[in-house]
């Protein structure tokens, strides 16, 4: 069955149960997206539509998490192609609502607040806009309820699937969830990078040939501190941090290793003693007119 195109609330709630009668279904997953898809969403796709009966991906650009118009503008928006790898994926509907139907009476006077755990890394080069994302992820996630209980009573499994190369944002979107009883699992999905190591990303698109080939240095960085931590070595952020800035097309913003859950800076003796345990390696750099984000988990 081809995927189906929906653009407000009532339609998605309405297709959703009807998917969930027609296929006896006892499970729906949720895909949130801004569109520009490629293989890291359809790795999303496919791990929602393995472990569910019913999968919904949402295409939004969310005006709220974009601090400049001008990159508002120019975000990418490629419906078309997007609804063609979601169908390829088995995905069954597509919610791409306009932005009047998300903000109906204009930008929300009430947003989530990220709070301090939104304040660090990307929150401080890019204030605001983990609240403006958590607004946004939170009216999906209640978009994307189940539209039908169980035929014996009770209400069908809700997941929704977020990837790990936004790490901070998916531990903003876990807190939020568990914080405020949300009625959803989260489940993260691996990093898919393309064959030389770069992090997929919609933006990946705006990079020159020279840029693109100056970032692989943020995924060089990343493992050259995995490869510490997996020896059991001092992690040596220093010249982790030193090999960035000796690209001279990358500008270095951070380059760090935190606690997953907390994302404070690990104890400083990682840099000198032989490291052990669990850690985040994140990353953020601009090269050229594009700041990108990457991640490595590390476990010793």
């Amino acid at each position: 069955m081809a995927i189906q195109l929906v653009t407000t609330a009532a339609q998605l709630r309405a297709a959703s149960a009807r998917l969930l009668a027609q296929k006896g279904g006892t499970s729906q997953g949720l895909v949130p997206t801004m569109g520009a898809l490629h293989e890291g969403h359809a790795q999303l796709a496919r791990a929602a539509v393995a472990q569910n009966d019913v999968v919904v991906a949402t295409i939004f650009v969310n005006p709220l998490q974009f601090g400049e118009a001008a990159d508002l503008d120019r975000y990418p928006r490629t419906l078309e192609a997007d609804l063609a790898l979601l169908d390829a994926e088995g995905v069954d509907l597509a919610f791409a609502p306009s932005v009047e139907e998300v903000y109906p009476g204009g930008s929300p006077l009430v947003r989530i607040t990220a709070g301090p755990l939104g304040e660090k890394w990307e929150g401080a080069s890019r204030p605001g806009h983990f609240d403006g994302a958590l607004t946004v992820v939170a009216k999906l996630l209640h978009y994307g309820i189940p539209g039908a209980g169980l035929p014996g009573g009770g209400l069908p499994a809700y997941r929704a699937y977020f990837g790990q190369k936004d790490a901070q944002q998916l531990a903003l979107v876990q807190r939020m969830v568990a914080d405020l009883n949300f009625p959803v699992e989260i489940v993260p999905v691996p990093i898919v990078r393309s064959a030389d190591g770069l992090a997929l990303s919609s933006r990946n698109r705006f990079l020159s040939e020279d840029q693109r080939e100056a970032a692989l240095v943020l995924s060089r960085a990343l493992r050259f501190i995995e490869d510490r931590a997996n020896a059991h070595e001092p992690l040596d952020i220093e010249s982790a941090q030193a090999l960035v800035r000796s690209q001279p097309l990358v500008e270095l913003d951070y380059l760090e290793v935190v606690d997953p859950r907390t994302l404070e800076p690990l104890a400083e003796n990682c840099r000198d003693t032989p490291f052990r345990g669990e850690g985040l390696a994140i990353i953020a750099a601009k090269v050229g007119p594009v700041r990108l984000i990457d991640n490595a988990p590390l476990n010793s």
